[in-house]
Parts: C-alpha cells; structure tokens; sequence
C-alpha cells in the first residue's frame, strides 16, 4: 500500500491531480481543498488512503494527515463513501469536523455537496463523542510530511485548531471530566474565539461551560 508520495505536480484537474514521482505518473484523487493548493511544477508530498477494488486501484490525497485519518472515519458511517468524504473535508477543517459531531451539529454536515438532511444527522450523531481518529503517528500522535510539504495555508489548516483541541481536552480529561462531555465543552468553547486562544484559555472557557 502507499501511505504518502512526494513528486513533482505535473497536472491539476477537476477532482484529481497527477503527480511525477521518480518518473511515474500517480493520479490521485483529491478535495478542493488540496487541488487549491497545488501548482503545476511544484514540489508535493500528499499523505495518501490507497483504495482496492474489484475493478480499480484508487489514490486518494490529503495535504495533512488529519485530513486523511477524518477521511476514513466519515467512512465508518453508514451511507458516507469516499465522495461523501471529501465534499465534507472540502467545507470543514478537521478541526470543525470534530466540533461538529461533539456537538451533533447536523446543519454543518449538511452544507457539504451531496449530504443530505438524514446522512448528516446520521453522521452527527454516529460521531459524537468520539475521540479524534489517531492516523499514522506514532502513539497516536499525528505526523507532517518528513519532506516537502504543501506550501501555503492549506498545509497548516486542521493541524494548530486540532492539536489545540486535542490539548484541551486531554486537560479536562485528567481532571477526571468524561470525554463526552470534554469533547462537547471544547468545541462549544472554541466557537466563543475569533482565532486559535492560549490552550489555557480554551480549557478556561470550557470549564465555565461545564459549569453552566
């Protein structure tokens, strides 16, 4: 299985993007979001979900590995494939994703192209109060491409909202707070913040919502 490529960008098309790696051309599937981000003759490591099937092999590309570990939870609800998957990354950061199934918010789901009414509460419900995914890091701990990573915002979106979630929650845990409630109590905290708080300030702000 190949779980990152690093090449040269040769093509960006609707909905997929060829990457020359060592003289191989690797067509890869990707969200708007990464294909926004990529320009032909640059340099590109995309963490990569390889999918087998009967009839076809099929790459799927992600600039972080976030977005790829959400990529394969969506997954696990019924009814939510891989288009699914990437119209909802396309619309929400990994980050907002995990704010939106703590806090079962159906409308946001909802917005992505082709989730309808019932599959978004479905997926808000399913995921909620569950744990970011781990993805490929070490312990669990997420890891940047080791070489040429996507340039611009797009290889930073999800990675500092998701750490800093991640952190707070962690904090509230350990003061004996359930996860559910710790998920639930960062995400309505988060919303209170224009930008990314101190971690203590988050964790601050979600005790007074545990308190209320």
């Amino acid at each position: 299985m190949i779980g990152m490529l690093t090449g040269t960008c040769l093509m960006v098309g609707s909905g997929e993007a060829i990457l020359d790696v060592n003289g191989v051309g690797y067509i890869l599937s990707c969200g708007s979001r990464t294909l926004g981000a990529m320009g032909i003759g640059e340099t590109i490591c995309l963490h990569v979900e390889t999918h087998v099937r009967e009839q076809a092999i099929t790459l799927f590309g992600f600039s972080t590995e976030e977005e790829r570990a959400w990529f394969m939870r969506l997954q696990s609800v019924q009814g939510v494939g891989p288009k699914a998957a990437l119209a909802i990354l396309d619309i929400l950061s990994p980050g907002e994703i995990l704010s939106a199934a703590s806090l079962e918010d159906k409308t946001a789901f909802a917005r992505a192209s082709g989730v309808g009414p019932k599959l978004a509460a479905r997926i808000a419900t399913e995921l909620s109060g569950k744990p970011p995914p781990a993805g490929r890091g070490i312990g669990g701990v997420f890891t940047a491409p080791s070489a040429a990573p996507m340039s611009g915002a797009a290889s930073r979106e999800g990675l500092s909202d998701m750490q800093l979630r991640n952190d707070a929650v962690s904090a509230l845990v350990n003061l004996g707070i359930g996860q559910s409630d710790a998920l639930r109590a960062v995400a309505s905290a988060y919303n209170t913040f224009s930008d990314d708080p101190p971690v203590d300030d988050l964790i601050r702000v979600a005790l007074k919502e545990l308190g209320n």
